[in-house]
């Protein structure tokens, strides 16, 4: 078997542009179906906004109801700015918070309101507040492989910014193809040089794709080094500030089956797997 990677599992991401809110009792009956699988990581949900993002209002109804007994997995929420930061890290069954760092100016107006310049102090106040309360924050690279908007992009300024914000002491990166453009000799250039450089740092992918590349892009991440991959069961998700219904996340399912024929480890329980995947049929309807 090749080295395990770990695996980020993202209903969060699936809940938040899903048209119809998902009544609170259901998400918590299928994060705890989540929770048994064994997945690393679970991208459950959001201290952003409520007017921001409506479908995750109720995330603080959610957490208290959750069954963190006798699963490895730790809870990741999203967070857009130092509020939403100061409510989550109060949570002790939360381990990561998650921050979408946009390298484009233009998106990063768009998703979380302020400037890049402006976000990396929120990043800093964010950041202390992590280690004041013995969190860890998670850094996703926004726009990391390229965007749509014209603003300037070459792989060379997404590498740079994971050196600059690792500086304030955040160890776990997800370069993110947040609309997805990433090719893959893009993704190979930009894992081939982060993995080597950055020996101390946890750095992963967080792809968005059509459904005819998401395995190309896999390949070329893993083959360079990307040890981390987050995805979402049906590949269901995407950014709601993206405005792409042909782009969703990287479907559990599929990595599922492509760790299986390239002999990769997942370390996680198939049956509850499998239970989870068709519970989620029932979720999104």
């Amino acid at each position: 078997m090749s080295a395990k990677i770990t695996l980020v599992e993202c209903p969060r991401d699936a809940m938040q542009g899903w048209e119809h809110f998902i009544p609170t009792a259901k998400k918590i009956e299928y994060i705890n179906k989540l929770l048994r699988v064994g997945f690393d990581v679970l991208d459950f949900g959001s201290f952003v906004s409520a007017k921001a993002i409506p479908q995750l209002a109720d995330t603080k109804e959610v957490i208290p109801h959750l069954n963190l007994d006798g699963t490895n997995t730790k809870l990741l929420a999203i967070i857009a700015n130092t509020r939403g930061a100061e409510d989550a890290v109060v949570y002790d069954q939360i381990s990561y918070l998650g921050f979408p760092f946009s390298i484009s100016e233009t998106f990063q107006m768009r998703n979380t309101n302020k400037t890049i310049a402006q976000s990396l102090t929120q990043v800093e106040e964010m950041q202390n507040l992590c280690v004041k309360h013995g969190k860890e924050m998670v850094i996703y690279i926004s726009m990391g492989f390229g965007n749509p908007y014209g603003d300037p992009y070459n792989a060379e300024v997404a590498i740079d910014w994971v050196g600059k914000l690792s500086q304030l002491g955040i160890k776990t990166f997800a370069m993110s193809d947040t609309v997805g453009v990433a090719k893959p000799d893009t993704i190979e250039y930009i894992f081939s040089h982060l993995v080597p450089e950055f020996k101390d740092l946890n750095i992963g992918a967080h792809f968005h794709s059509t459904a005819d590349k998401w395995e190309e892009k896999m390949d070329a991440a893993y083959k360079n080094g990307c040890l981390r991959f987050d995805s979402s069961m049906k590949g269901i998700g995407g950014c709601p500030m993206a405005e792409d219904e042909l782009v969703g996340n990287i479907a559990t399912e599929n990595l599922v089956y492509w760790a299986e024929k390239n002999k990769i480890e997942l370390g996680i329980n198939l049956d509850a797997f499998y239970e989870a995947s068709q519970m989620a049929a029932g979720v999104f309807i």
